[in-house]
């Protein structure tokens, strides 16, 4: 291919996978000119919304592949004459394929990306990703005879040998045309080193999800075991190197971190991180594989993953020191990469204003607008996700109580250190929910200049106390341990309709606060506390506004002390009971407005 100094032009292929889209911000922050293939309008929007979050301001050129048609992107290669480099990101990294949906996912589209091409003038460079444990294929062997093919899809799964096979079928075809090709064989790719932002939720990330889940009764394998990872954005800064590296011409690079540790090892560092339960139980991989999936509960196709083998490096750190790309500290990734993923909840929540934050040494999940001048907190026995809706309104930040929720820490005993820490230096509009109200109130009192205003919703201590059941501990820890969406739901609002907002809530309980929810729960029936809490309130003399629902009053003596509070103004929402974040979102968020001194 041409070897002129044509402005650099990269056209993408998988641009809206995790990879491609990191490849398509290291190229356009290099100030290469980029072109994203995608399937569909939608993934290119996509495509584009990601890369303004990452401070991309100018548009991204996108062109719609059909891999099915006869020239996959519009107007063929005529159309891309200035292209000088391809990043081949496509494929399907997915377990259960069928044979043929393998083939046609991976193999398919590269033998037609080849065609394209061998078409472009002035094409210098094509960086196919391939994968460090089907890397290093013989392209002498193609074409592979139906014997062979057979043989490997059937020992080791559609996709690792579909993967296999496409790595051959590129080195071959690619050198009979006579293109100029890398290949990157990438490990494990897990999310930024920065942010530890991914959206893949195969492979060792549904691993770490089932260890999350409390489904894992043994690690897999033993201090041999070596399932290594590699950063996206490490990954994605070596392609686009390697992409005008002259020695990288034919030749194959596996980039992974050789000091990742090994996987139980590395599982039961991100269990104890994530505070979930870690089996001391460890499974040798052989074992694994004689077992029936069912009770494993391993993909069969991540078996071959699992293994004791190690590759050779060298030359893509060799590289890498060229250009200069550091290799980010693993532990520290492995840790952001685990907490993006359980507080979107493995994907089961959207969004990305959602993160884990060091509060006063607690591990705190805060939902919404960073720094936000109104902070929600939320109350028993739900989370913060239950207020999704009112924060997106209001551009407050919730976090979930300490021990409660997705956050860390003991719980009440925690509320000392956390509390100041949680409100800031700048005075915030405070908002708290039932249990919440409580920290609202002490948070008020203790630190009243960090305090501008003072919002309750639904305070337990100045209402009738619960039913003397609550203050059966071992009965509630195990009604809310195994409790469900729709049961909460008509529990808390009387019918099942709030059940799609409550299921991270029943989750939470079920996995590991239900105890946390019952002893505090048990606590809120304190006569000396609700007493404590209510003289702390009557002492803040900054704006206060009280939220009831007409189905959940305040107590008849609290309406009368509160009515001669010169400071406080009493609001009720018709028909709501003890949850309105849950029944009246948007009539509860028109009246979370910030609060004046009169």
């Amino acid at each position: 291919m041409s070897g002129n100094d044509a402005p650099r032009h990269a056209l993408v292929f998988g641009a809206s996978g995790l990879i491609g889209r990191h490849v398509i911000l290291a190229l356009a922050q290099q100030g290469a000119s980029v072109t994203a293939a995608v399937r569909t309008a939608e993934s290119g929007a996509r495509v584009q919304r990601w890369l303004r979050r990452q401070g991309l301001t100018h548009d991204l050129s996108i062109v719609i592949v059909d891999f099915d048609a006869p020239e996959i992107v519009p107007g063929g290669p005529s159309s891309f004459g200035s292209v000088t480099e391809i990043h081949n990101c496509a494929g399907s990294y997915r377990f259960g394929m069928t044979a043929e949906e393998a083939r046609g996912a991976n193999v398919g589209i590269v033998e037609k990306l080849i065609d394209f091409a061998t078409g472009l003038p002035h094409l210098q460079r094509i960086v196919h990703v391939s994968g460090y444990r089907v890397g290093g294929q013989d392209p002498a062997a193609v074409p592979w005879s139906d014997a062979h093919r057979d043989v490997l899809y059937a020992e080791l799964g559609a996709y690792e040998a579909s993967k296999m096979e496409s790595d051959a079928i590129f080195q071959a075809v690619a050198t009979e045309r006579g293109l100029a090709w890398t290949i990157v064989n990438p490990s494990t790719v897990i999310g930024d080193s920065a942010t530890g932002e991914s959206d893949q939720q195969v492979g060792l990330a549904a691993t770490i999800e089932q260890l999350w889940n409390g489904a894992m009764t043994a690690l897999p394998g033993d201090d041999s075991t070596f399932l290594p990872v590699v950063t996206v954005d490490h990954l994605a800064a070596f392609m686009v190197a390697a992409a005008v590296d002259p020695a990288a011409v034919g030749q194959a690079y596996w980039i992974l971190d050789d000091s990742t540790p090994p996987l139980a090892r590395m599982l039961a560092h991100l269990g104890r991180h994530l505070g979930a339960r870690v089996p001391r139980v460890r499974m040798p991989v052989g074992v694994i594989r004689r077992l029936p999936a069912w009770v494993t509960k391993a993909d069969p196709e991540t078996l071959t993953f699992m293994s004791d083998d190690r590759y050779p490096t060298g030359p893509a750190a060799d590289l890498a020191a060229r250009h200069g790309i550091g290799m980010p500290d693993v532990g520290t990734s492995l840790e952001r990469w685990a907490d993006h993923m359980a507080a979107h909840r493995f994907g089961a929540a959207a969004g990305h204003a959602r993160r884990f934050v060091d509060v006063a040494g607690v591990r705190t999940f805060e939902l919404g607008t960073p720094g936000a001048s109104s902070l929600i907190l939320p109350g028993l026995p739900v989370n913060a996700d239950t207020w999704g809706g009112v924060a997106s309104s209001t551009g407050a930040r919730i976090v979930d109580l300490p021990g409660l929720g997705l956050s860390g820490g003991a719980g009440i005993s925690d509320w000392g250190r956390w509390l100041p820490a949680v409100l800031g230096d700048e005075p915030v509009d405070l908002v708290g929910h039932s249990l919440g109200a409580a920290a609202a109130v002490i948070a008020a009192d203790r630190f009243p200049a960090r305090v501008g205003s003072l919002t309750l919703i639904a305070p337990f201590f100045l209402q009738s106390p619960a039913g003397s059941w609550t203050a059966l501990r071992p009965l509630v820890r195990t009604a809310l341990r195994h409790t469900d969406a729709r049961r909460l739901s008509r529990r808390l609002t009387g019918s099942a309709h709030s059940a799609p907002e409550l299921a991270s809530s029943a989750d939470d309980l079920r996995r590991r606060t239900g105890g946390a929810a019952a002893d505090h729960l048990a606590r809120t029936r304190s006569a000396r506390w609700r007493a404590e809490l209510t003289a702390a309130l009557m002492r803040f003399d900054g704006p206060v506004r009280i939220i009831t629902g007409s189905r959940d009053p305040l107590a008849p003596d609290a309406i009368e002390m509160l009515a001669s509070a010169g400071n406080v103004e009493l609001l009720t929402l018709p028909g709501a009971g003890h949850h309105p974040q849950l029944t009246h979102a948007e009539v509860l968020a028109g009246l979370l407005t910030p609060l004046t001194v009169r």
